[in-house]
């Protein structure tokens, strides 16, 4: 080689090495989000990429069932998830989420013990809870003057076509079950068959099924009454008293969702650090005050207003309240009935 291109070669992989150090540097961190639709604030996100540098990129799914279909089915790209309690459950069993460095999350000591080591992470190794809540039923006082204190009173037949509900197949069908005094995670051949007759007379009675917005149908007037999640049953009661919120009777799902991160997560480090900056009593209070369901951080609840606590959706007296386990192959059972059952079949 001319000895006269050397140094030009050398000066040029050292400038090319900087440019790549320059990079590098400059270049974005990012964690990608998997949850559910209006759940986490813009405001929320917007904050914590001013403090840290890092954008979340945060993609939505309207159900558990949605969200473990995509997730088991290879997307490797998501670097946190908000799974329900019993998804958590079926997440771990198959070793499809990563344990968590509680060194890295020093905000956990923040959520209230009774959050904690719930039977879908007995060992408290894989999750953190994000928001709680309940299914209940929510009544337009001025339109129906019947008392509403079940489920059996939301489906008399009395408001056929006045009535929206969760498109959510395993919430349907535990509705059906706790009608006729079964087990809700026990799904035999048998309460399938004893919860179809039930939900072939109800279904039918259904205007609106929405999992994203169902307090949409309430507000516009396109439905009466509705068995909704708490945290649209609490907005409904901000926007106008007339909206009553009713635990059933019969009993109801007391929810937990978490956040999680799949195994092989590429930014696991940063995942951490946006779950421990969520668990900041003063940003937890922001997610609140968009999204009133209960909320499980102690120190934030303290920040709340007598108002937000007093709100009867955002937390209800006690009840009968049950959390989900996970049913395993059974799932696919229940999509079956309640997709045959819409379709008349």
């Amino acid at each position: 080689m001319n000895i006269r291109i050397r140094p030009l070669i050398a000066a040029g992989l050292a400038g090319l090495a900087l440019l790549v150090a320059s990079c590098s540097k400059t270049e974005k961190k990012e964690v990608n989000l998997f949850g559910w639709s209006e759940y986490v604030p813009q405001a929320v996100l917007d904050q914590f990429e001013q403090e840290t540098g890092i954008k979340v990129n945060y993609t939505t799914y309207a159900s558990n069932e949605e969200m473990l279909s995509k997730l088991l089915g290879g997307a490797a790209e998501f670097d946190l998830v908000q799974p329900s309690e019993y998804v958590v459950e079926a997440l771990i069993a198959k070793g499809k989420l990563e344990a968590l460095d509680f060194a890295n999350i020093p905000n956990f000591k923040n959520v209230a013990p009774e959050f904690l080591r719930q039977p879908h992470d007995p060992e408290q190794k894989f999750s953190v809870p994000y928001m709680a809540g309940t299914v209940g039923i929510v009544v337009n006082t001025e339109k129906i003057k019947d008392p509403i204190v079940g489920m059996d009173d939301v489906f008399s037949g009395k408001y056929a076509n006045r009535i929206v509900t969760l498109n959510d197949n395993r919430e349907i069908l535990t509705w059906a079950l706790r009608s006729v005094g079964r087990d809700i995670n026990q799904i035999t051949p048998e309460a399938i068959a004893a919860a179809r007759p039930v939900l072939a007379k109800w279904l039918p009675q259904i205007k609106v099924y929405d999992s994203d917005s169902p307090k949409t149908a309430l507000l516009n007037g396109d439905v009466d009454i509705g068995v909704v999640w708490s945290g649209e049953a609490a907005l409904l009661y901000q926007e106008d008293k007339k909206f009553a919120y009713v635990l059933p009777q019969e009993g109801a799902h007391l929810w937990i969702d978490s956040l999680v991160i799949p195994k092989g997560a590429p930014h696991k480090a940063d995942a951490e650090k946006f779950i421990n900056f969520i668990l900041r009593p003063e940003i937890s209070v922001l997610i609140s005050a968009d999204f009133p369901y209960t909320n499980p951080n102690a120190e934030a609840r303290k920040l709340l207003s007598p108002e937000q606590l007093g709100n009867p959706a955002s937390y209800p007296p006690p009840g009968k309240l049950e959390a989900f386990r996970d049913i395993g192959k059974a799932a696919a059972a229940v999509d079956k009935l309640i997709t045959d059952l819409k379709g008349g079949s």
